[in-house]
């Protein structure tokens, strides 16, 4: 099985993009040749500062006022946020880039418009970036896909069908289960994979929770495309493992409005 199609009823309810680089101080004098170069697809822009506190190693005996002034009290974080009208927000700070959609259910699907591939912005947002700023070494690249499924039934056999699930099901079953948790980080050649999978029951309101995150660390900046198509790849295969044949089916099926 290889999914590479666009479902009308997709699971992907959250998909993130990031990339870290050492801290540059003059990316504040940068952002405005950057912010006129993105515009037109990131009308919305604000300013954000925040208190960054600092914890500090200190004596038991130390009072509040003393691990303050230790710690030289905070630090301000200053984050330039841009928006697109269709729900992507691009962050952008001294020492990273990320890139949040909620809009994007595919990556880089061709029957699909460049607006609803998400491979695309993310080489609009990069590229107009390294246009204005020089990045000497990527030390982080990383893509996370967050995936809300539906549940079928709380019960081993409504849930085994649709899912290869990870958790111990003849031991734990699904309809005594009010919380599972599963998670593992696996080393792929120069990558690295984290999946999870969560399933709570509260209320009778099953969720499950499906959630890949995959990674590289010190890349060159000219490379970042090909570690990022990689970096997909390998989610992909790990969602497909996943699934089974009826959660394929459910995704096919128009929403119901």
């Amino acid at each position: 099985m290889s999914i590479s199609e666009v479902f009308p009823n997709p699971t992907v309810k959250q998909v993130i993009f990031q990339i870290r680089f050492p801290n540059l101080f003059y990316i504040g004098n940068k952002i405005g040749d950057y912010q006129m170069k993105i515009m037109e697809k990131f009308p919305e822009s604000k300013l954000v500062q925040r208190q960054k506190f600092i914890i500090a190693e200190t004596d038991s005996g130390d009072d509040f006022e003393k691990i303050y002034d230790k710690s030289g009290g905070s630090e301000q974080q200053i984050i330039w946020k841009f928006n697109s009208n269709n729900g992507v927000e691009l962050n952008v700070q001294s020492g990273s880039i990320d890139l949040s959609s909620s809009h994007h259910k595919t990556y880089n699907n061709e029957s699909a418009n460049n607006e609803d591939r998400f491979r695309e912005i993310i080489k609009y947002s990069i590229d107009n970036f390294l246009q204005v700023v020089s990045i000497p070494i990527i030390s982080r690249i990383g893509l996370r896909y967050i995936d809300e499924c539906f549940v079928p039934g709380v019960d081993n056999e409504g849930y085994g069908s649709f899912y290869n699930s990870t958790f111990a099901l003849d031991r734990f079953p699904i309809e005594k289960t009010i919380q599972s948790d599963f998670r593992t980080t696996q080393r792929i050649g120069d990558y690295k994979v984290m999946f999870r999978e969560y399933f709570q029951n509260v209320n009778d309101e099953p969720k499950l929770i499906l959630d890949f995150d995959g990674f590289a660390e010190n890349i060159k900046t000219e490379d970042y495309l090909a570690k990022l198509d990689d970096l997909h790849d390998l989610i992909i295969a790990e969602y497909e493992k996943s699934l089974k044949q009826p959660a394929l089916d459910y995704m096919r099926e128009k929403k119901v409005q």
